[in-house]
């Protein structure tokens, strides 16, 4: 028998709720909530340790054993519960404290000689970050970096919108500043996509150690950026508009990598 939490006041779910709606709170704690079994499996393929497992019994029916830590504290909650804090209100029945990670450019190390970097700028919505995530998942790149931070990386709209792909990629943050010095001391090549004095994408060599470098659809990549850059490139548009949203930009660019990698 496990413990069972059936109050939405009980102090363990109010600290739960902090983490849900706290960016600061997740700081403090060094932890954040994940929903659902897909989710809690990728946090431990990713190497994520879970603190502590909520489940409801009346809507869990799986082996809990595979979405356990070492040293997981497993507490049963009631459905009262459960729909206080999950988004998807009637669906798996488990959640999840996860201890958060340290993402710094010191802690990157790459298997391959010849990495494939993404960085993005400064990104704020969630769904785009969400997004980048599953692009850079999907094209098994080599590590995903974010200059700049505007938002919480385990606010619970990212993790969600990644459908869990934020523990399945390596992260690191860094000023603009530090990622270039970081990729100069380590001689990879950066590609910055923007429209003005940039040459089309597909026309590039991408086959060296590669950072590719996308801004905001608002404002695009800041000068350093640009000016810093081995070559800068742009996607030759066909329609009206000069631009596309930056997670498909992303796409484009580092499955073009790819594909002269040989994928």
């Amino acid at each position: 028998m496990y413990k069972k939490i059936d109050s939405t006041q009980n102090s363990l779910i109010k600290q739960c709720l902090l983490l849900l709606d706290k960016s600061r709170e997740r700081r403090k704690q060094g932890a954040f909530l994940v929903e659902g079994q897909r989710e809690i499996q990728l946090a431990l393929k990713g190497g994520y340790e879970i603190q502590t497992l909520l489940f409801c019994a009346s809507l869990f029916v799986k082996e809990i054993n595979q979405y356990l830590s070492a040293n997981t504290q497993i507490i049963e909650i009631s459905i009262q519960v459960y729909q206080k804090l999950a988004y998807r209100k009637t669906t798996e029945g488990v959640l999840a404290i996860v201890q958060t990670k340290q993402h710094t450019l010191s802690n990157l190390a790459f298997k391959n000689k010849s990495p494939l970097l993404l960085i993005a700028e400064a990104p704020e919505k969630p769904g785009n970050i969400g997004a980048l995530l599953r692009s850079a998942d999907a094209a098994n790149i080599d590590a995903f970096i974010i200059a700049n931070p505007k938002t919480d990386l385990y606010n619970p709209n990212i993790i969600r919108s990644s459908v869990g792909c934020l523990f399945t990629n390596t992260i690191a943050t860094g000023s603009t500043q530090e990622i270039i010095d970081f990729l100069n001391k380590r001689n990879i090549q950066l590609f910055s996509a923007i429209l003005q004095e940039s040459k089309p994408y597909h026309t590039q060599d991408f086959t060296k150690p590669t950072a590719i470098a996308v801004g905001t659809e608002a404002t695009g990549l800041s000068e350093l950026w640009r000016s810093e850059s081995f070559q800068n490139i742009h996607i030759p548009m066909q329609g009206a508009i000069d631009s596309m949203n930056v997670s498909v930009a992303a796409g484009i660019l580092i499955f073009e990598a790819k594909r002269q990698r040989g994928f």
